[in-house]
């Protein structure tokens, strides 16, 4: 069974992730002026550059829209960016489309029920370690760690491992 997630995960190269209960622990903070807050985690970010420096390609799908979300995706180096999707399998289909990347050839990461479809669709899944059952469900692999403390990263080393790549092979590009 282990064989088969890490022959699955060797033919990554495009990891997709859903953001809030991902990226982030799913809480949103308003302020008085109605601005809506979020927090990422460092190592989750520290991730994303070591896997694009690796050579592979990251995108967000979301269904909410937020600017915090665009501009933490341009700090990561994030060229795909999709916020206020309904329908995150159309997406996924478009992204495969237009950059010739076949659905084996992608992850995904998702916490919620939104998120199964494309879960089902990917070559690989994977789910933070606080999501709901029905996600749990399709995943692939589990992280130990909840949305927004570190599972992304976690995915990514697993991804890594199963590919053969340390870190210390990672170059600066």
């Amino acid at each position: 069974m282990i064989e088969e997630f890490l022959t699955k995960a060797r033919k990554v190269r495009l990891l997709l992730m859903d953001c809030d209960g991902v990226l982030t622990d799913g809480r949103l903070y308003f302020s008085e002026s109605g601005e809506i807050m979020k927090a990422f985690h460092v190592r989750d970010g520290q991730g994303i550059v070591l896997w694009h420096k690796a050579g592979f390609l990251s995108a967000i799908i979301s269904g909410r829209s937020s600017e915090i979300v665009r501009v933490r995706a341009n700090e990561l180096g994030i060229k795909m960016l999709f916020q206020g999707v309904d329908k995150k399998l159309k997406v996924i289909e478009r992204i495969s489309a237009e950059s010739k990347i076949g659905f084996d050839e992608m992850a995904f990461i998702g916490d919620d029920i939104g998120d199964v479809d494309a879960m089902k669709a990917v070559g690989f899944s994977a789910c933070v370690a606080d999501a709901v059952r029905q996600v749990k469900s399709v995943a692939d692999f589990v992280t130990t760690k909840n949305g927004g403390e570190g599972a992304v990263r976690e995915v990514i080393d697993f991804l890594l491992h199963a590919k053969g790549i340390s870190y210390g092979e990672i170059k600066d590009s």
